[in-house]
This record gives C-alpha cells, sequence and structure tokens, in this order.
C-alpha cells in the first residue's frame, strides 16, 4: 500500500470505505518535512528535523460523519481506520447540514499559483543564518543577553480526493528566521525580537539585518514609563495592527455566524469601517503563506474583497455553514487530517491607506503608538475589547520615550467604524495590516 501513488493511495482508500458500508467519504493526506536549529548566546542548542505522513478519513453514513486519522499505511491498519470510521459515523448524531459537495460544484481546474520552492537549505546553511541573526543582535550596543535564534525550513505536500469525483494536490514551502534579545541589567532589562518568514528562500530577509532590527528594538525599549489612565489615539505598528484582522476573520467566521454567537451577526451589508477601507481575502496570492488553488472540500478557491468601500461584503463560509445560512460557500474549508473542515480566511490582509504613519500621528498632541500587545480579554460574542500592550508614547506629534504595562480597552464596532490606515502594507505573513490609528480608546497605565 505504501508503494502506490498518493492519488492511487486516497483513491483505494475511497473505494474500499463504500465497500465497507460508507455512504460518500473524503481523504486527505499530508506528507511533510520540516527542519530548524537554534542556537544561544553563540553555540548550537538544537538541530531537530521530521519527516510525516499523515491520512485522514471523512465517512458520511446517511447525514452522520466521523472522521479517523493515523500515520500507520499498512493495509491491515488502513483496513481498520475504515472500519472505526464508519462504527463512529454510525452512532455520531445526525447533522443535516453536513456532507460532500455536488459534483456540480467542485473544481475542475485551478491557478498555477507560485507556492512552492524546492530548495532544501542545509543544517549548514541553517545555522549560519541563526549564527548571524544572534551575532548581530548582540553587537547592538546595550543588548546584554539573548534568549536564542533560529532558524527553519518547511514542506507540505497535501493531496485531497472525494467519492463525489474530486481530487487535486499542491505543494507549499516555508522558510523563517527569528531572534530575541534582552538589553538592559538588573531590574532595569527589557526583552523584544524580530522575525522573517517567507514562501521562498530568495525572498527571506537578510539574517543581519534581522538581528540588528531585533537589537534596537530591545534597546530602545529601555526605562520604561507608564503614563497616566487617559483617552487618546491609538496608533499600532503593523505586527501589532494585524490582531484586529484577526478579530474580523474570527467574527465573519460562517462557524460564529450560525451560532450566533459575534458582535457582527446582524452586520452583513453595514458600514462597519470608512469608506476608504477595503479588506481582501486572496487564496491566488503568489507566494502568500495561506495561498491554496482548492479549499478543503474540493471548491475552487477565489479572490474576495470582504470589505469593499468600508461595508461588509462577505461571510467566510464553508459547505455546512452556507448550507445552515441558506448561502453559498466562499470555497474557504479548512481541515487537518483529524477534522471535519471549517471556514477559514486565507490571505487576509487590510489594503494600504494614502498616508505615511508619520502623517497619521503628527497631530496628535498626546497618544500611545503600540510596538506589542499581550494577553487578551476580547470578547467576540459581545465585541468588547482590551488588551496588555507596550510601546511609546506620543507628544506632539512625536514618538518619545517607552512605555509598558498598559492596557488599552474599547470596543471593536467603535474601533472598526474610526480606524485609519497608513500607506506602508507590506505582505508577509499571510495576515497582513498596514500602520492603524484608532480614535478614542482608553489607555490604562497609572492612576
Amino acid at each position: 500500500m505504501t508503494d502506490l501513488s498518493p492519488h492511487d493511495l486516497l483513491a483505494d482508500l475511497l473505494a474500499r470505505a463504500k465497500r465497507a458500508g460508507a455512504d460518500a467519504a473524503d481523504a486527505i493526506l499530508a506528507q511533510g518535512v520540516s527542519q530548524s536549529v537554534s542556537q544561544r548566546l553563540g553555540k548550537p542548542e538544537a538541530v531537530e528535523r521530521s519527516e510525516g505522513k499523515d491520512l485522514g478519513l471523512r465517512v458520511f453514513v446517511g447525514r452522520r460523519q466521523a472522521v479517523v486519522s493515523t500515520t500507520d499505511f499498512k493495509g491491515d491498519a488502513l483496513d481498520d481506520m475504515i472500519e472505526r470510521a464508519i462504527a463512529m459515523a454510525k452512532v455520531a448524531p445526525e447533522d443535516p447540514y453536513a456532507g460532500l459537495a455536488e459534483p456540480s460544484q467542485i473544481a475542475r481546474d485551478w491557478p498555477r499559483i507560485e507556492m512552492f520552492d524546492p530548495t532544501e537549505p542545509s543544517a549548514e546553511t541553517l545555522v549560519e543564518r541563526a549564527r548571524a541573526a544572534e551575532d548581530a543582535a548582540r553587537a547592538v550596543a546595550g543588548v546584554t543577553n539573548s534568549e536564542g535564534a533560529e532558524a527553519g525550513y518547511g514542506m507540505t505536500d497535501v493531496t485531497l480526493a472525494a467519492t463525489n469525483g474530486f481530487t487535486g494536490a499542491y505543494k507549499r514551502s516555508s522558510y523563517s528566521l527569528g531572534v530575541s534579545v534582552i538589553a538592559g541589567t538588573g531590574q532595569k532589562m527589557e526583552r523584544d525580537h524580530d522575525y522573517s518568514a517567507k514562501v521562498f528562500d530568495a525572498d527571506l530577509e537578510d539574517p543581519a539585518e534581522v538581528g540588528r532590527r531585533a537589537g534596537e528594538r530591545a534597546v530602545r525599549r529601555l526605562n520604561p514609563r507608564r503614563p497616566k489612565t487617559c483617552r487618546v489615539p491609538v496608533v499600532m505598528e503593523p505586527r501589532a495592527a494585524r490582531s484586529m484582522l484577526g478579530y474580523l476573520a474570527s467574527a465573519i467566521s460562517g462557524s460564529a455566524i450560525a451560532r450566533g454567537t459575534s458582535f457582527l451577526k446582524d452586520s452583513m451589508d453595514a458600514q462597519l469601517f470608512r469608506p476608504e477601507i477595503q479588506i481582501h481575502d486572496d487564496p491566488h496570492r503568489p507566494r502568500g503563506f495561506r495561498s491554496k488553488p482548492f479549499d478543503a472540500e474540493g471548491l475552487a478557491t477565489r479572490p474576495r474583497a470582504v470589505i469593499d468601500g468600508g461595508r461588509l461584503t462577505s461571510w467566510t463560509l464553508d459547505l455546512a455553514t452556507a448550507r445552515q445560512l441558506g448561502l453559498e460557500s466562499t470555497a474557504s474549508a479548512a481541515r487537518g487530517t483529524g477534522g471535519t473542515p471549517g471556514p477559514s480566511v486565507s490571505n487576509f490582509y487590510m489594503a494600504a491607506g494614502s498616508v505615511s504613519p508619520q502623517e497619521l500621528i503628527k497631530d496628535i498632541e498626546s497618544g500611545f503608538f503600540v510596538t506589542e500587545m499581550m494577553g487578551t480579554s476580547v470578547n467576540l460574542v459581545t465585541g468588547d475589547y482590551s488588551r496588555g500592550a507596550a510601546g511609546y508614547w506620543i507628544e506632539n506629534g512625536e514618538i518619545t520615550f517607552p512605555v509598558s504595562e498598559m492596557t488599552i480597552g474599547g470596543h471593536l464596532k467603535e474601533m472598526f467604524a474610526s480606524l485609519v490606515a497608513a500607506d506602508d502594507l507590506e505582505l508577509k505573513y499571510g495576515m497582513d495590516s498596514p500602520t492603524l490609528r484608532i480614535e478614542g480608546l482608553l489607555v490604562g497605565g497609572e492612576g
């Protein structure tokens, strides 16, 4: 059985599941390789490599479904897997919305997306990247210690097949580099980090540049203050601003809408943002971390403007949530080998605005420039927002002294409505935002 190609393996598995009593079935095979190295204070700490194959089978008996996964590809093990899945499905509760796509819905062809780089860096190359990043960070004046650096590589090969006639496959690669260091001594120490991650090896940032930025960020945070509690504009740099997109993505998920557990459940077609705000979900982006030609149910993916002219245009739906809501799937299903599909965004980003970050800040007499978010007390049922944060204080249009141990409070609907985007968008991680300015948030500090 292990000598079969991925397509033949899944075809055989599905045929056997049908013969064993399944009314319908789908299967996903994920094969992957990952390697990482880490070092601290100039010395290697770990070199790790893993290779794996995971197989997931979902079977339907009427409107009942069950999922079983395995890493054992021997014939007897697969027979046992099929038997377990069918036995589980027979006693599972009925789900009126469960089921495969109709043959008319499945993708028959799809675009070729640039998302796989065959380059596999050696362990020595990864060690050198981690070393260069940490050395550059430690060379910054004021850096006194290191939490370490890590460089990594990964490749995933996904094959999906179903008894409705769908079969397809794609590969994805990733390369990463990160370093975290400490500045200061005694009770006056601060840490910060920087990170680069790309789908293609040649796009990865220079390790020394990543390290230098990490060191400089840590040093800039020394001797923070804690301003008094006040209500002021908050400006979030891109790596902190990404979290706002995460909350939107969760709130428009078909699962939350179908359950009625989203503060946006009644907001379809509503003007949530300023008219100039555009937010996109683009599964076809070349070299995008979350690009995919088809979704986990075999539907052809397509780019969507989720927020168009500031208005909410679409939920994020898989087949089950679409059926429950009486809508069409947005081809947004995602799944692992051990679970059923669920709706998820792909490359999700807010389009760049028309003003620079400096212009966003220049008229702020007093405000908070956020570089790091921590903890969370965000209620996606009500939209109430509270998070810990650190960064710098803004005075008279200038970023001044570092601040820490602050909290930001507000309501997500009000935050969305006042949000202004800068022009510094970089598509880097799969969920990306430019610098954002949000008005009138309660910033908790002393007193």
